[in-house]
């Protein structure tokens, strides 16, 4: 009852002090009646056609996002699903049925629970306040977004879809008869509303529980946010989303490489950064690819690979340990591979060989093992060298390591024999 009574109170006080004559803006001059049917001014023959298609593009995808988004906000405040494809479809059915009744674009946040079907009212303020083209495109960008009518909505304790019934239908008698009363009505009052209703959506407490869990996603939040409240919701959506996107492209750009070691009396092999206590294979090199294997991180992976291999090298041979044989990398976590990635594999293969090492693959996945076949790259690494765990590649080299070690001793000890 407080915004409609906030409503009643402020035109009344802006009907008896004449307000509107001393710089107070009012809603104004409203025409009676529904929207008319515009199914007929359909015309594909228009020269601004291309425009509007364009138009159409961008105001659905920004509409979309910002409806999701908000939907899923409100979703964890009343412990629901929210289906994007439904989303989807009710948004464009709703923009379909209403673009034949002069409406203006419609979002809707919630699925079964929040959908606003028009706003009609609104829309007559666009239709008579505005006289082109960009203009109405502007305003149609910013009216997209359903975060302020969702937010009234909620706080004014909807809990179905009967509330937009019940909403349409006060609009609806409203815009038949009750439009002369909105003359005096102050658009501060509506502002106020909505910024009342907005106010409690702000989440300090999630705000710091992101900076202490991950810095990015604050800066992403808090990019948002000035964006919202600098500029408009569009600007804040285009803000977050372009920030997210650079950083799954980095990300994917540039994945995780790790050294693995040998957990003491155990089969296990983990990241020696992250266990200490993780032992390194004397004369192997255990290192696992954490991320898809494609275009945008082929040489980045090789290069990383082979930094890696001569950076263990030179630390053997510092130590004065034993040589580095073998190289296993631990496929479990590359879902899929590209025919960059099968390139920088042979090419990986090829430089490991030129200097004397085995490479050895370690848990490839089905669909990696079906492009591995396919570009014969399997024959060409051998069969032999490719297992189902790390610790069977492990045992495997430790194997021949040893069996070699043997041969090499016995060879030596018989040389001796003869020359005795």
């Amino acid at each position: 009852m407080a915004p409609l009574t906030t409503v009643i109170l402020g035109s009344l006080l802006v009907y008896l002090t004449h307000a509107e004559k001393h710089g107070v803006q009012v809603i104004g001059h409203l025409k009676k009646g529904l929207n008319p049917p515009s199914a007929s001014d359909l015309a594909f023959g228009s020269p601004h056609l291309m425009a509007a298609i364009k138009t159409g593009i961008v105001i659905g995808i920004i509409g979309l996002a910002e409806g999701i988004a908000v939907g899923r906000t409100f979703a964890m405040f009343k412990n629901y699903h929210i289906d994007g494809n439904k989303e989807m479809i009710a948004f464009g059915m709703m923009n379909i049925a209403g673009s034949c009744t002069s409406c203006y674009l419609t979002a809707g946040t919630g699925q079964a629970l929040f959908y606003l079907p028009f706003d009609p009212l609104r829309m007559l303020l666009v239709v008579q306040n505005t006289r082109h083209f960009m203009e109405i495109f502007q305003l149609l960008a910013v009216t997209a977004g359903p975060f302020s009518r969702t937010a009234v909505n909620f706080n004014a304790g909807s809990r179905s879809a009967v509330s937009n019934i019940v909403m349409a239908t006060a609009v609806m008698f409203t815009l038949l008869f009750l439009t002369p009363l909105f003359h005096y009505t102050p658009l501060v009052v509506l502002s106020s509303i909505i910024i009342a209703a907005m106010l409690g959506l702000l989440d300090y407490e999630a705000a710091i529980h992101l900076w202490k869990i991950d810095k990015f996603d604050f800066f992403i939040c808090l990019g948002a946010y000035l964006g919202v409240v600098l500029g408009s919701v569009e600007i804040g959506l285009i803000i977050s989303i372009t920030v997210s996107l650079l950083r799954i492209i980095l990300f994917v750009a540039r994945p995780r490489t790790m050294v693995l070691g040998n957990i003491p009396n155990s089969g296990i092999y983990r990241s020696m950064d992250q266990y200490q206590i993780a032992n390194s294979v004397p004369g192997i090199l255990i290192l696992q690819i954490d991320a898809p294997v494609f275009f945008a991180n082929a040489s980045y992976l090789r290069e990383r690979i082979s930094r890696w291999i001569y950076e263990e090298e030179d630390r053997l041979k510092s130590a004065g340990e034993a040589s580095l044989h073998y190289v296993i990398l631990d496929l479990s976590a590359v879902g899929s591979i590209d025919t960059s990635g099968i390139s920088m594999l042979e090419e990986l293969m090829k430089n490991v060989h030129r200097k004397g090492l085995q490479l050895v693959l370690a848990n490839p996945q089905s669909e990696v093992m079906k492009k591995l076949d396919k570009s014969k790259l399997i024959d060409k690494i051998g069969q032999g060298w490719i297992f189902l765990t790390v610790g069977e590649a492990v045992s495997a080299c430790n194997f021949m390591l040893h069996t070699c070690k043997s041969i090499h001793v016995a060879v030596d000890q018989n040389a001796e024999e003869n020359k005795v």
